[in-house]
């Protein structure tokens, strides 16, 4: 029994090897131009030239080396393998300030790592607010023991994403700013699918096709249908799941779904594919917003493309109801647990910032993961880490819980780099916070994924295993909300790092091209490391008594008064005209009479 184990295994690793492969890229990030919505042409982020990116595809085991050189001449840059655990390649991770220095304009950096997952992921860049201006695309990863494989016939890969006709740069200088005092993100012009719309996707009746669709948005989640069509979700988030039939998918930003869908025999009618931005989370609903965006599933091409039907009301499937293939049961209670309090609110300038615990994220002078690197045995104690990172230190092994309790009136979908995770609790809309002593039954074998939303004033409780040494950021993956402050990091068994982890000079030399500390505590101090006098800090609170409708008021006081003064001084430089005598104004009269009747 024991050498026919031995010998399996040894032919799966010998098929696994015979079939990997190293995967050469080199990358320049550049300006181009795009129209995806047919409304306005605008510069956006390209790769060699390319807009849209290339969809990439990779085989379990690979070897991924990208050469990356940032040519973009006004911004640093970088890539994240978003939901890649990098389980011994942290550094590869592509999050600047937590993993890496920046990309700094004509610099380069290179990411070597070798793939260890299959399913369904996309890369983009993590450099702030900037992949919504179109360094963002789709990934698959294909393996030998996919449990669909052999279901299906053909894939198709959709993306879906809102576009907005301003840079970021110029929206986050508006959102984050003292004249928008409540926070309220800046709208999308359009919903896009595969970066366009008006999407046809050629299909042949009786097949079946495996669709993979990723959000791959910065803000807008979107309910994704295919009209008289049933879709069978297999996979979330690069966990393969059992068949669940479902009408309709609610997908936030970074999340993925796999579905199977079979064609119909009849070919004489084209289907639409609907997404439609879930509108809830704008603040205001412009009179010339499209938020729906429409593809077609093309039997034929010479039959007419119908309008989508109006449907009366959005029931998307429920996926804390998924079941992973693998039958993972869940995790032992903890033995340590993570409470974060979500708030957004107003800082002394007078800007809308958002908050775990009262605190408001701030990229450190030196980036965690070289911190914990260079910081001996104080790189256990969060301390060095700085009060702004709001770091919480990981025992390798330990099973974590992460209680989310959100005080804000919105939906906010939440990211963990370096893992997946069971999702045991997820409460309703309005349900408060996390209550251990009156919580559910958990599940025995709880839906697993790396990215997942919490409701309005509601809460949720994730599990997993911290068995993946490394520096991992955890962050709301609404970008307006990442890049004001929604964020903490976990440190998981720094003294092992510092132990294995070697840092490639090409990651040192972007450091240096950046202006980037690369040593001691968060604020550089590399001989005291609990001393962090000038480290990076938010901005301080507002003075006592002040609200956010008070700094409302205040602002529109004194707009008042500025336009108030405006039209003092303008008054006051008119030319002085003189009084016409009562005969001027008869005859002024007369004329303008005499013209009215003619």
């Amino acid at each position: 029994m024991e050498l026919g184990l031995f010998w399996l295994v040894g032919f799966v690793v010998h098929i696994l090897a015979a079939s990997a492969k190293t995967l050469n890229y080199e990358w320049n990030i550049t300006w181009v131009s795009a129209n995806p919505d047919g409304l306005q042409e605008r510069p956006v982020i390209g790769i060699n030239g390319q807009w849209p990116l290339p969809v990439l595809d990779f085989t379990l085991g690979d070897r991924v080396i990208a050469k990356v050189y940032n040519a973009l001449g006004n911004q640093s840059s970088s890539i994240h393998w978003h939901g890649f655990f990098q389980n011994g390649t942290t550094h590869m991770d592509g999050a600047p300030s937590i993993t890496q220095c920046d990309i700094a304009p004509g610099s380069t950096f290179v990411y070597n790592f070798t793939v260890d997952q299959t399913g369904t992921y996309w890369y983009h860049s993590h450099s702030r607010g900037q992949y919504p201006d179109g360094l963002r695309q789709a990934l698959v990863i294909r393996g030998p023991d996919e449990p669909y494989s052999g279901q299906y016939d053909e894939e198709r890969v959709i993306t879906l994403s809102e576009w907005y006709h301003d840079p970021m740069p110029t929206l986050l200088k508006q959102f984050i700013s003292v004249t928008n005092p409540t926070g309220a993100e800046p709208v999308p012009k359009s919903a896009l699918m595969n970066d366009t719309q008006n999407l046809t996707v050629a299909v042949e009746s009786g097949k079946t096709y495996l669709f993979r669709l990723v959000n791959v948005a910065a803000f807008a989640s979107q309910y994704f249908w295919i009209e008289d069509h049933t879709m069978r979700i297999v996979e979330v988030d690069g966990v393969w799941t059992e068949p669940a039939e479902t009408s309709m998918i609610y997908i936030t930003a970074a999340q993925r779904y796999s579905f199977l869908v079979t064609m119909k025999n009849d070919t004489s009618k084209n289907y639409a594919m609907v997404g439609s931005m879930d509108t809830d989370l704008f603040d205001t609903l412009p009179p010339t917003l499209n938020y729906n965006v429409t593809g077609w599933l093309v039997y034929d091409n010479q039959a007419e493309k119908s309008a989508p039907a109006n449907i009366s009301s959005f029931d998307p499937y429920d996926d804390f109801g998924l079941v992973p293939v693998d039958g993972e049961k869940l995790l032992d209670d903890p033995d340590y647990t993570v409470t974060l309090d979500l708030t957004m609110d107003n800082l002394g300038d007078g800007a809308n910032y958002a908050f775990f615990n009262g605190i408001t994220y701030v990229m450190p002078k030196v980036p965690t993961l070289y911190t914990a690197l260079t910081t001996g045995s104080a790189a256990t104690n969060s301390t060095v880490y700085g009060y702004n990172t709001q770091a919480f230190i990981l025992d390798k092994g330990d099973i974590i819980d992460l209680v989310l309790n959100n005080d804000d009136t919105g939906k906010h979908p939440f990211h963990l780099h370096g893992h997946n995770f069971q999702v045991v609790v997820r409460s309703d809309e309005n349900a408060g916070h996390y209550d251990a002593n009156n919580s559910p039954a958990l599940p025995s074998v709880p839906m697993r994924r790396d990215t997942i939303y919490v409701k309005p004033a509601g809460h949720f409780v994730i599990r997993f295993r911290a068995d993946n040494p490394g520096v991992w950021i955890f962050h709301c993956h609404i970008e307006w909300h990442m890049d004001a402050g929604l964020a903490v990091v976990l440190i998981e068994a720094p003294l092992d790092l510092q132990k294995t982890l070697t840092i490639p000079e090409d990651h040192w030399q972007a450091c240096d091209a950046s202006d980037t500390l690369k040593e001691g505590n968060a604020a550089g101090n590399t001989k005291d490391f609990y001393d962090l006098t000038g480290a990076n800090v938010s901005v301080p609170p507002l003075p006592a008594g002040f609200t956010a409708r008070g700094i409302v008021a205040l602002v529109f006081s004194c707009i008042a008064a500025v336009l108030g003064l405006i039209s003092i001084v303008w008054y006051g430089m008119a030319p002085i005209t003189v009084k016409e005598s009562p005969a001027d104004e008869r005859r002024e009269v007369g004329s303008n009479s005499s013209s009215s009747s003619s």
